[in-house]
């Protein structure tokens, strides 16, 4: 099974508010946004957006140019269905973030919770960055969510890697400087603690 296909099977046999990721809101997530990027009219991509409630909260926020890109085309499919007519104002993207067709210099922020940390090769990293940096915009911001190193080595049955934010910040290059970076617990729907490490940082140029 390849990583699409887990991800299709997890969505398709468990509900988004039972598996371990899953907050009703996500608050760092989108006061980080309102601050850093407070133009509602900015362009966001939410990468691994699946069934997260980030959506949701641009929206009602009045972020009008949203786009969601996730492996998982059922975890989109919820989603949608959650937002009803609210679907129609947001982009949605299916597939993997590495190869799907992005608009060069496009987004003024890119937002990750839990998806980047799901890369542990060289390969899969460098493909994502350079996917990262044909995207974002000069001088827009990044906010990436990955587990810390007190967080489990794995995650919904998954290997992955765990950050502090002088390694991420490393993987990213000179090309990224870190505004901030806090560490938030999430406890899971079945009561598991994982540490999360949050950074923002801005892309230079």
């Amino acid at each position: 099974m390849n990583e699409q296909e887990h991800w299709e099977n997890v969505y398709l046999n468990n509900q988004p508010e039972k598996m371990g990721w899953y907050r009703p809101e996500l608050e760092t997530s989108l006061n980080w946004i309102k601050e850093f990027q407070p133009d509602r009219d900015a362009r966001i991509i939410d990468v691994g957006g699946g069934a997260s409630t980030l959506v949701d909260g641009l929206l009602a926020e009045g972020y009008s140019s949203i786009t969601v890109a996730d492996l998982s085309k059922t975890a989109l499919e919820l989603t949608r269905k959650r937002l009803s007519e609210k679907a129609d104002a947001v982009t949605w993207l299916a597939g993997d973030i590495s190869v799907l067709e992005l608009p060069s210099s496009a987004y003024h922020l890119w937002h990750d919770r839990a998806a980047f940390h799901f890369l542990t090769t060289e390969d899969e990293r460098q493909k994502y960055l350079d996917q990262l940096k044909k995207a974002l915009k000069p001088s827009g911001h990044l906010i990436m969510a990955t587990f810390s190193p007190e967080a489990p080595p794995r995650c919904s049955g998954l290997k992955v890697e765990r950050y502090t934010p002088y390694r991420l910040e490393g993987v990213l290059g000179p090309e990224f400087i870190l505004k901030r970076d806090i560490k938030e617990l999430h406890v899971t729907p079945g009561g598991v603690e994982h540490m999360y490490l949050y950074c923002c940082f801005q892309r230079t140029g």
